[in-house]
């Protein structure tokens, strides 16, 4: 019998003899302190590829009073995931809340790919830093308008912060603007990273 059949079928044999009644005292329940609580949850995505699981999801690790001083607004969660053989990625995209140049829009990639990976592929466009003491690869990429990307070392891997900035005018902002602020959003995430 199947795991979810099994559980149905305990279910309506319990759900029998509690309506047929019996002469046996009703169960005790688990007071509070002996209750124990679990901290660990299944993987939103995984893979076969036998590399780490990824114990970060942006949707759910990143406190909403976090990205509230981050300026993101916490309703706009929009959760993806990219699953594939050899790696994955698991994200979350949120809007700006204020900005002086427009709109931003942040999307946040943990991967279970390791961060020299990520310099072997995107080096051209990396240039080695640290957030908060943790390496990282500031990712500024000329033909990606108004966009800069600074992706984090994780215990399982990497998260890729890349915000993207829309200006009330659709300009192109001047390259210099492009990161300018992601490095401070991205120090008030990086404590959350490793649970």
């Amino acid at each position: 019998m199947g795991g979810w059949k099994r559980v149905a079928g305990s279910i309506a044999l319990i759900a029998a003899t509690t309506a047929c009644g019996t002469d046996a005292p009703p169960e005790e329940q688990p007071s509070a302190a002996e209750t124990i609580t679990s901290t660990t949850r299944t993987p939103r995505v995984v893979d076969e590829s036998g590399r780490p699981a990824i114990t970060f999801d942006p949707c759910l690790d990143i406190p909403d009073d976090v990205l509230v001083d981050a300026r993101y607004d916490p309703k706009s969660k929009h959760a993806t995931q990219h699953p594939m053989e050899s790696y994955s990625f698991l994200g979350c995209r949120f809007k700006g809340t204020t900005s002086d140049s427009g709109d931003d829009r942040l999307s946040v990639l943990a991967g279970n790919v390791t961060l020299e990976e990520e310099w072997d592929k995107n080096g051209h466009i990396s240039s080695h830093t640290s957030v908060s003491g943790r390496d990282a690869l500031l990712q500024l990429d000329p033909h990606n308008k108004n966009t800069c990307a600074i992706t984090l070392r994780a215990d399982f891997g990497i998260v890729i912060f890349s915000r993207t900035r829309f200006p009330d005018d659709a300009r192109k902002l001047p390259l210099d603007e492009w990161c300018a602020g992601l490095e401070k959003a991205v120090a008030l995430f990086e404590p959350h990273l490793d649970r």
